[in-house]
């Protein structure tokens, strides 16, 4: 135990004060309670409540306001929101600056980043495979030399990967759809 005199009007013991600051750290103010103690509370609050909560959720964060947008309006009709994803990734992919690989990868990763938060939306294998095989295609088109960069190619290959996992999960009857896509896709690729 190390004891200190700054200037004759503070005493420091290091130990005791290093322990203080340990607890500081060791304790967290808002602990969140688990997905079930959450499940258990939800069933008891009045409708009422629930939409005051819902709302305070979609005002706090722009992904929670996408996310119930999704579930409300768009949840019911699954291909609609696919195809609109789609039209969205076609719109984005001309904007992309094809002269230097660095602002390309840049511009794939943005594109990336929205499919991936619809994909995380849809939470269903058919849509991840189905967003993932038009990315892919999509790339190929633009005449993004993704081959001369390891990142890029690497990039692509992750996507490859993904597919093959998601159509890996689906139910028989639609992996052999999909898996046509997927071979032109690993054609296109080679």
């Amino acid at each position: 135990m190390y004891k200190i005199v700054c200037s004759g009007l503070f005493k420091i013991q290091w130990s005791s004060f290093y322990l203080y600051r340990m607890n500081l750290k060791s304790e967290s103010p808002l602990k969140a309670a688990s997905l079930q103690e959450i499940k258990s509370e939800l069933s008891a609050l009045a409708v009422a409540d629930l939409r005051k909560i819902c709302l305070r959720l979609a005002k706090h964060k722009k992904e929670n306001k996408e996310l119930m947008s999704f579930l409300i309006f768009e949840a019911q009709d699954p291909e609609t929101f696919t195809n609109k994803v789609k039209e969205e990734i076609d719109r984005l992919f001309p904007e992309i600056n094809t002269s230097n690989l660095y602002l390309a990868k840049k511009g794939l990763r943005k594109i990336l980043r929205i499919a991936n938060k619809n994909i995380r939306f849809a939470d269903t294998y058919e849509a991840e495979a189905e967003l993932l095989i038009h990315f892919c295609e999509q790339m190929k088109k633009s005449g993004i030399r993704y081959q001369g960069s390891q990142v890029l190619t690497n990039l692509y290959n992750q996507q490859i990967k993904k597919i093959a996992a998601a159509i890996s999960r689906m139910h028989e009857d639609l992996q052999f759809d999909y898996q046509k896509a997927f071979e032109r896709i690993v054609e296109i690729r080679e």
